[in-house]
């Protein structure tokens, strides 16, 4: 038989929970205003803030390389779609690409699609490198367990999930970013002319379909795959083996970032290359694609422009890759130093 609780008894329990809550977040507010960085510490250790840390620094680490990098994303862009479907076109440097840009526009036409690029990086970035440090936490918790280091393998095989899962997510505002940069190519008339990335993908979504937001999806996880597997694992690797070197913490860190965007670059630009073609294409009045999909696109490539065409401006994508790298892991890692 249940016993019910007299009112003025169960108000009574309520407003003495009340004041203890309230003098316990009193006391907090007095302790963060007396000691703030005491308060801060606490706060960064909380099991929440300790799991979300990784992904914050990572999105942050990222759109402040974007940012930086966002005018050779934009050449680099611009050197893929370059004589489309002919194996003598034009073979465009990066510097006529720019001096093209400015004869038809403005500097700032170079930061075209920053907004996606920045949106991109806050997904993709935010999700790769949050996933892939907390997938090196688990595996050297095991490692450790067993009296072993974690090594190159594990390492691999971290970088190669959280590259795969990052770019499913990201994928939109990847296209997004594609379309943006390459609207400038079409004739004026035929131009988007997108507002931002919101606008982007509002119209993509509206005329295209909801689905059409994943175009490129495979080659977009295969090259985060492959950009991961040389970036990721290989500035772990390199970082790893610099430690028994006379180098300065800074100089080891700017070392192994340099060998792995080298490595990134190599693995990842065909891929890279098809993803572009890919997100780059629209439907033709009849309906059709000039692409079914990567491996259709990789075969026309290959037979109608060449397969060097696939590293057509390497030098232009290891200058992207390796200072967004660069300036990527270093931040990333400044911030995971910071809040320990």
């Amino acid at each position: 038989m249940s016993v019910k609780m007299p009112a003025s008894r169960a108000v009574e329990d309520v407003k003495r929970q009340s004041e203890a809550v309230l003098s316990d977040a009193s006391s907090t507010v007095k302790n963060a205003a007396e000691n703030p960085k005491q308060a801060t510490t606490d706060f960064l250790h909380t099991p929440f803030m300790r799991a979300a840390l990784p992904f914050i620094n990572g999105g942050i680490a990222g759109m402040t390389a974007t940012t930086v990098i966002q005018p050779i994303d934009m050449i680099k862009v611009r050197l893929q779609l370059a004589g489309e479907g002919v194996k003598t076109g034009p073979k465009p440097t990066p510097a006529s690409v720019v001096r093209e840009i400015l004869a038809s526009g403005k500097a700032l036409d170079l930061y075209t699609g920053l907004s996606a690029g920045l949106l991109r990086q806050a997904v993709y970035t935010t999700a790769r490198l949050g996933f892939f440090d907390t997938f090196m936490k688990t595996l050297t918790t095991s490692a450790e367990s067993k009296g072993a280091k974690v090594g190159f393998k594990e390492r691999a095989g971290a970088g190669l999930a959280a590259g795969g899962l990052a770019a499913m997510v990201g994928n939109p505002a990847d296209l997004a970013l594609i379309r943006m940069q390459s609207d400038g190519l079409k004739p004026a008339a035929q131009r988007a002319n997108y507002k931002s990335v919101i606008d982007a993908l509002v119209r993509i979504s509206k005329n295209e379909g909801v689905t059409r937001l994943w175009a490129g999806c495979y080659p977009t996880v295969v090259r985060a795959m492959a950009l991961n597997f040389g970036q990721l694992a290989f500035f772990s690797e390199a970082k790893n083996q610099l430690k028994s070197t006379s180098l300065s913490p800074k100089t080891q860190t700017l070392t192994a970032s340099a060998i792995a965007g080298f490595f990134a670059s190599f693995f990842s630009l065909p891929f890279d290359f098809v993803k572009t073609r890919l997100q780059k294409q629209t439907r033709a009045p009849d309906g059709t694609l000039p692409y079914k999909g990567m491996f259709d696109c990789f075969k026309k490539v290959a037979k109608d422009e060449g397969l060097l065409r696939f590293y057509r401006g390497f030098g232009t994508y290891y200058v992207r890759i390796a200072p967004h790298a660069m300036v990527t892991l270093i931040v990333a890692d400044y911030l995971g130093f910071i809040t320990k």
